[in-house]
C-alpha cells in the first residue's frame, strides 16, 4: 500500500515531528508513506493522500484525479468555514456558539463581542472587543476577509478539544487559557486529559458522522454550569496537547484506521 500525507511547506517544517511518527507507523503496517509539500504531484499509483492543509480547491482536485482523500475535500470545506459549522450544528441540533456573517460595525448588537475571521485557525484571527472602538481596529486589520460575530460567552478561558478518528473519540483534553480568554495550546494555553461523559461522546459522535470525517479535532467551550457548546470543528487538527495528556500514538490509531477503510474500500 502506498500513500502520501500532504502539507504545505511551512506546517511541513513545523510539524516534522509528527511527519516522522506518521511514517513510522506505516512502516510497520507495510505502508509506503511519502511526504507531499506544496505543489508537489502525486504518483498516479497511490492509494491514498492524508491531506493535512487548509486549501479546500487543492482537496478537490486531488479528488477529482481519483485520490482517496482523508479528510475528504468537503469535511475540509465545513471545518475550515465557521459558518458553515454552526450551521450544521443547527441542523443536527447539537448545542453551539451563535454565529452570525457580519459585514459592518453596525451591526453588532451589544459589547462584549468576540469577532473573528470565517476560516482562521490557532486562535490568532480572534479578537475579543469590548466596544465599537476594538471592533473598528478588527475591521481595519482585516478588510478583505469573510467575518463573523459571536456573544462573548464566559468559560473561564476553558474548552474541550475532543480528538476522532473515524466515528471513535480517541482522546480529549480541556485547554485552560494562560491570562487570555483563548484556550489555544500553541498560545501558551495549559492542557489536561479530560474523561467525556456519554451524552458528550454523543455530541462529538454526531458531528463526525454526519461530515464522514476521517480526522478531526471538535472545540466545545465549557460553561460554568457543566454545559457545553460547540466552538469549532479543527481540520487539519494539531495533536501536540493529545501526545502530551495521553500514553499512545495518534499517528499509530490514524494510520491503523487509514489501513483498514482501504482495505474494505
Amino acid at each position: 500500500m502506498k500513500g502520501y500525507v500532504y502539507y504545505s511547506k511551512a506546517e511541513s517544517v513545523r510539524n516534522r515531528a509528527f511527519i516522522d511518527d506518521l511514517i513510522i507507523e506505516s512502516e510497520k503496517l507495510g505502508i509506503e508513506l511519502h511526504l507531499l509539500v506544496e505543489d508537489e504531484k502525486p504518483n498516479s499509483d497511490a492509494d491514498f493522500i492524508l491531506f493535512r492543509g487548509r486549501d479546500t480547491t487543492r482537496a478537490a482536485k486531488f479528488e477529482s484525479e481519483g485520490f482517496r482523500l482523508f479528510n475528504r475535500a468537503e469535511v475540509n470545506r465545513i471545518a475550515n468555514d465557521k459558518l458553515r459549522t454552526f450551521e450544521l450544528a443547527t441542523l443536527l441540533g447539537v448545542p453551539a456558539v451563535l454565529t452570525s456573517r457580519i459585514r459592518s460595525i453596525e451591526e453588532i448588537a451589544s459589547y462584549p463581542c468576540v469577532l473573528k475571521t470565517v476560516d482562521g485557525h490557532g486562535g490568532n484571527e480572534v479578537f475579543l472587543c469590548n466596544s465599537a472602538a476594538d471592533a473598528e481596529l478588527f475591521f481595519t486589520k482585516f478588510p478583505d476577509r469573510k467575518l463573523i460575530v459571536q456573544p462573548f460567552i464566559e468559560s473561564s478561558a476553558r474548552d474541550i478539544r475532543v480528538f476522532m478518528v473515524g466515528n471513535e473519540v480517541v482522546g480529549a483534553v480541556k485547554r485552560t487559557g494562560n491570562g487570555s480568554f483563548k484556550s489555544n495550546y500553541t498560545l501558551g494555553g495549559s492542557v489536561e486529559k479530560y474523561i467525556l461523559s456519554s451524552w458528550q461522546k454523543k455530541d462529538a459522535k454526531t458531528i463526525s458522522k454526519a461530515i464522514k470525517s476521517d480526522y478531526v479535532g471538535i472545540d466545545f467551550l465549557l460553561l460554568p454550569d457543566g454545559r457545553w457548546l460547540l466552538n469549532e470543528i479543527e481540520d487539519p487538527v494539531g495533536a501536540r496537547s493529545l501526545y502530551t495528556t495521553h500514553e499512545f500514538s495518534v499517528a499509530e490509531k490514524l494510520m491503523g484506521y487509514i489501513e483498514e477503510k482501504i482495505s474494505v474500500e
